[in-house]
């Protein structure tokens, strides 16, 4: 086992409630089950144990040297899966995001995704590694329930994808989301942390703004998408 690296063909899941979204979630692309020696025997291990066999990998009982991959001095386990991108739905809303560029962001958005039941992410190249153990780690597992799949441009994504409503978040939009009922098939677009949107996103589908006090002058990604996937949230579900 070595430290993560972009590159590589597999990456990690670091910490228990991790390996079990894993092994529950995406177990066809586990590949490993590492066991920390300080993990204690009970009902956690037990379960991990169970659920590896029916993934069919092994499970490596090592020295604490392979834990230092952690930040955590609590990680008890990991879990080594193969990096596979899925399509995303063509009867689903989607989130896209344009360049984001912090893999905290990335991983809180996942989460936030699937919180309110949205499920497919459509990443804009460049951008910060869906996959890598942080990002992971900050999705709190979420990730293994979403289908993600980077494009290396809008175009791409717009082709693939033609009977989707887009709404762009700008700062600049003349659109509130709070006076907003979106399409049946909807596409929230996000811009990088530090730019936004570019200015041609104005004239893609409908841009939205949230609204806020004046003395507020943004907010950050992973709020305004957390906003914005609640609101469609509470229209999906109760209208």
């Amino acid at each position: 086992m070595k430290l993560y690296e972009k590159n590589q063909q597999t990456s990690y899941a670091l910490g228990v409630t991790l390996v079990f979204e894993l092994l529950k979630k995406k177990k066809k692309l586990a590949r490993k089950l590492y066991f920390s020696p300080l993990f204690k025997e009970g009902e956690s291990k037990e379960q991990l144990i169970h659920l590896a066999k029916e993934a069919h990998i092994p499970i490596i009982q090592n020295n604490q040297k392979i834990f230092s991959l952690s930040e955590k001095e609590s990680c008890y386990a990991i879990g080594e899966f193969q990096k596979e991108e899925e399509s995303l739905k063509e009867d689903c809303d989607h989130v896209l995001l344009v360049n984001p560029s912090n893999q905290g962001n990335l991983g809180t958005i996942m989460r936030a995704m699937a919180s309110f039941s949205c499920y497919d992410l459509g990443i804009i190249s460049p951008n910060a590694d869906p996959f890598a153990p942080k990002t992971i780690r900050s999705s709190m597992g979420a990730f293994f329930s979403l289908r993600v799949k980077t494009y290396s441009s809008f175009e791409l994504y717009q082709k693939e994808y033609p009977n989707h409503s887009f709404y762009p978040f700008m700062l600049n939009a003349s659109s509130s989301l709070d006076k907003l009922s979106f399409a049946p098939l909807t596409t929230l677009i996000f811009g990088n942390e530090a730019t936004g949107l570019p200015s041609s996103f104005l004239k893609v589908g409908k841009s939205i703004r949230i609204p806020m006090e004046e003395s507020v002058d943004s907010l950050n990604l992973d709020n305004a998408a957390s906003i914005a996937l609640y609101t469609l949230y509470l229209q999906r579900k109760f209208k």
